[in-house]
């Protein structure tokens, strides 16, 4: 009401940003946004995105994380896009920018480059310093206020990346587009959603009765955002799903489906309230060949993409627990040396299995070496 514009500035990106992320990275590590990793409650990663919805006092949002260019268009996303392009991308009043980084050591794809932000009388632009280049300034994007709620942005000239930096690119779904197939709403008991074995060129995605979004791509199933369509992690990997199909049957019994019309505890034995929506019955997520089925079961609290990889912070604590160890070992133990007590040391988890910061794979033997049906649970 006073006027004022915001401007944030975070290390990682709000999850439903639209900026270009890393699938082989941050997506199957559950590490690309704000509270990406938080276990608590999904809700707390979408909760920033939010924010900017409901206060279009925020004008531009300002993140680094991926160590990459801006060369890429998609390095900066505007609040609203052309109807041709898509759907409204529900971003606020906010533009969201990528900033890469200065020295050649951390880049992922060899720019060294900076962002500017120089005001104007109308609004603002966002620039790039090229450090590779003595420091030329160049314009990106300039974005023009339309009142204190809404802005429009321009790009200042094309896509500048070479054509084989779209190994970075990430698909995120948009509704209704070419990959979407099998609506929550519709009644099918069974959906094919791959009539072919899938390749890593495969595209397809659909929206589970739960209001789960789940899709394939890069050969990769992974979880979506059910409002941001934003990619939250891996559910299964590649290793598991090339050359195989996936489809989605109803699961629950007849008395379970939810009657909003009647009062009464009808199928809470095997209805989820979490999760209950109009159109809500239970499923089951197959992949399958001819050699067998595996079923996908959800994690405890509905999602289904796999926290292979910990939060850093937990990460980095285990291994000072580890080192705390080695020093122990070398005081205590019969070694002459660190690297013999290394050798000595080992951990103890839960569901995890080293300090690894890095998901290779979902861990799961395909059925078609055993050739028996085999439950997947975590």
């Amino acid at each position: 009401d006073e006027g004022w514009r915001v401007f944030v500035f975070s290390h990682a990106p709000p999850n439903g940003s639209g900026i270009r992320i890393i699938q082989e990275n941050h997506v199957v590590n559950g590490c690309c946004w704000l509270n990406h990793s938080d276990e608590s409650d999904e809700k707390n990663c979408r909760k920033f995105i939010e924010i900017v919805r409901e206060h279009r006092c925020i004008k531009g949002w300002f993140s680094g994380h991926f160590h990459l260019g801006q060369d890429y268009q998609d390095s900066i996303t505007f609040p609203t896009i052309d109807p041709s392009e898509g759907p409204y991308p529900n971003r606020g009043s906010c533009v969201f920018a990528q900033t890469s980084v200065m020295r050649a050591g951390t880049s992922r794809d060899g720019r060294q480059q900076s962002r500017l932000l120089r005001g104007t009388k109308d609004g603002f632009e966002i620039c790039t310093v090229d450090h590779q280049n003595d420091g030329k300034v160049r314009v990106d994007a300039t974005i023009t206020y339309r009142g204190d709620t809404n802005e429009v942005g321009v790009y200042a000239h094309e896509d500048e990346a070479y054509d084989h930096d779209n190994y970075f690119k990430v698909y995120q779904p948009q509704f209704n587009d070419h990959g979407y197939v099998c609506a929550d709403d519709e009644d099918e008991e069974l959906c094919l959603l791959t009539p072919n074995p899938i390749t890593e060129e495969t595209v397809a995605w659909w929206t589970l009765s739960c209001g789960r979004v789940l899709g394939v791509v890069n050969g990769m199933m992974l979880e979506f955002d059910k409002s941001t369509l934003a990619p939250l992690g891996l559910v299964i990997s590649g290793d598991m799903l090339l050359g195989r199909q996936v489809a989605i049957v109803d699961s629950g019994l007849e008395e379970c489906l939810i009657n909003f019309e009647e009062d009464g505890m009808d199928g809470e034995d095997c209805a989820d309230p979490s999760e209950a929506t109009e159109n809500y019955r239970e499923q089951a997520v197959l992949v399958f060949d001819d050699d067998g089925v595996t079923v996908v079961q959800p994690n405890a609290d509905g999602s289904y993409w796999r926290k292979i990889v910990r939060n850093k912070i937990a990460r980095m604590k285990e291994k000072r627990r580890e080192k705390a160890a080695i020093d122990f070992a070398q005081a205590f133990l019969p070694v002459k040396n660190e690297d013999e007590a290394k050798e000595k040391i080992a951990s103890s988890w839960g569901p995890y299995k080293s300090t690894s910061g890095v998901a290779k794979s979902t861990d799961l033997e395909p059925v078609k070496k055993t050739k028996e049906l085999k439950v997947y649970t975590r």
